[in-house]
């Protein structure tokens, strides 16, 4: 249920990259119908996952385009699979980001998924073009996918940065409300491309790419942009990965996490973005649930899982459901 939520608002799964996982096994499609209600509107959202054609949208039962949907609602997930925002690899991080970019900008769900078909023809080109044509400057075809590249990549990391920018103002309270401790968080972009403004990145991206030409061929793929990117993490002026204990580990993630959600609250004119909190207390000692409830109980809603009734703070149990067998029972 809350993986459902969550992809209507991030067009994807927190737990997989593949859409056929999420339909039940002997099936051929899922369906995800929710209504959303602010003040004295609200509006029905539907999805049509299919394992054999393209996914299907509607917006109060007319025809719509899935990477809308993000305007209508946000989300920020908090999972046991937040950890590897910290301790795994750069794609963890660069989905997280991207994530967070779309919630505050929803139209950028579309810029994103054009670099992604850009960035894909590109490789494909590259790994058809013989290195002689690259020696010998015959390469027009691929010098159009180059304009889009760059323009699409330039959106994109200026984005990036900005939510970096504007989030770590929030990240060092947030840290303290969840540790109870006081440390000192960094984050910085680090980007395969320089540039200390979007003008002067984008005409770095282009002579980049365009010195990088040969190599690009060699190799059959595109060297530079964001799909390049990465976020250091530092905690006390070392690097969070490797340096940090599981318990700092976890207080940074989730600082990450509620430090976003209380970005995405200050920005929002239709209510807070949905918290939605998937088995998260299990992983946690008992200091530290108390003071995550604490930081997230004056959020508008919040939906929680646990495999133990006893894991999730009392203040938070305000209505329960009990799921058996895929079938959700009201707890009176």
């Amino acid at each position: 249920m809350v993986e459902a939520i969550n992809y209507l608002a991030t067009l994807g799964s927190h737990r997989t990259s593949i859409d056929a996982a999420m339909i039940r096994q002997g099936e051929d499609a899922a369906i995800i119908r929710t209504t959303l209600a602010h003040e004295n509107r609200s509006i029905l959202l539907e999805l049509q996952l299919n394992r054999a054609e393209k996914n299907k949208a509607q917006v109060n039962q007319s025809t719509a385009k899935l990477r809308d949907f993000p305007q209508y609602i946000s989300t920020v997930m908090f999972a046991p699979e937040d950890l590897m925002l910290i301790r795994g690899e750069p794609a963890n991080r660069r989905r997280f980001l991207d994530e967070m970019i779309v919630a505050r900008i929803p139209r950028l769900a579309g810029t994103l998924a054009d670099y992604e078909r850009v960035l894909k023809q590109r490789n494909t080109l590259l790994k058809s073009v013989r290195p002689q044509d690259a020696k010998e400057g015959d390469l027009s075809t691929l010098e159009i996918w180059d304009d889009r590249l760059v323009e699409l990549g330039t959106v994109i990391v200026s984005e990036r940065r900005r939510f970096i920018q504007d989030v770590h103002a929030l990240l060092a309270q947030a840290y303290q409300a969840i540790a109870g401790e006081d440390h000192q968080i960094e984050l910085k972009y680090q980007a395969s491309i320089e540039g200390q403004d979007k003008e002067q990145y984008e005409k770095n991206f282009r002579d980049a790419i365009n010195e990088a030409r040969l190599q690009e061929v060699e190799r059959g793929q595109t060297l530079f942009g964001p799909h390049r990117d990465d976020v250091e993490l530092r905690l006390n002026d070392l690097p969070a990965k490797g340096y940090a204990s599981h318990g700092e580990t976890w207080s940074f993630a989730l600082a990450l996490k509620l430090s976003s959600a209380r970005l995405l609250r200050s920005e929002s004119i239709v209510g807070d973005p949905i918290l939605i909190l998937d088995d998260v207390f299990a992983e946690l000692d008992s200091s530290r649930r108390q003071r995550l409830a604490q930081a997230i109980g004056d959020f508008e809603q919040i939906f929680i899982t646990a495999a133990v009734e006893a894991d999730v703070p009392g203040e938070l149990m305000q209505q329960v459901f009990h799921v058996k067998r895929g079938t959700i029972e009201v707890v009176a």
